[in-house]
């Protein structure tokens, strides 16, 4: 087999005043998809993030324009992924003379585009073949030996001793 080179692109955003754990739900929903349809995903997100999002996605596919030759409806979200940066720390005044801790968070964006030829081709091991279908589970069969539901109770004691007596 010929490996083919692979033409990956990224574009990063780095310090966006936004959670991480925000931005990383809107970030779940484009990966893996071709970039027309990721930019239709983000249009119709309400989330802030997806705003800033499109932004990362929209610079990828201009590196990969202008860098690699490469068209930009035909490329694929290969990777996309949410760090967290620094945590600006702020104070508000509390009653009582105290003070409350403001955490400004942000984060770092980035998105990794690849052609669509080189994206559909698997990387690593082949995927693990589907278990066998499980056999149908048979009804339990009652034994022979099995004593019906009014005799599983506890004998008298009259009944105890008049078998015991029987027996002997």
């Amino acid at each position: 087999m010929a490996t083919a080179e692979r033409q990956e692109v990224q574009a990063v955003a780095k310090w966006v005043r936004m959670s991480p754990r925000k931005a990383r739900l809107v970030v779940d929903h484009i990966r893996g998809r071709s970039v027309p349809e990721a930019r239709t995903v983000l249009a119709f997100t309400q989330r802030a993030a997806a705003r800033e999002i499109e932004k990362v996605l929209s610079s990828a596919v201009a590196n990969a324009e202008a860098n690699h030759n490469l068209v930009g409806d035909e490329l694929v979200v290969s990777a996309a992924f949410v760090d967290e940066g620094p945590v600006m720390k702020r104070w508000r005044a509390r009653a009582r003379g105290r003070a409350a801790r403001i955490r400004k968070p942000t984060c770092h964006i980035t998105v990794r585009l690849t052609s669509m030829e080189t994206s559909s081709q698997p990387e690593g091991p082949p995927p693990a073949e589907p278990a066998e279908e499980e056999k149908p589970k048979r009804p339990r069969q009652k034994s022979a030996e099995a004593k019906p539901k009014a005799q599983t109770r506890a004998p008298k004691k009259s009944e105890t001793s008049s078998e015991g007596e029987a027996e002997a």
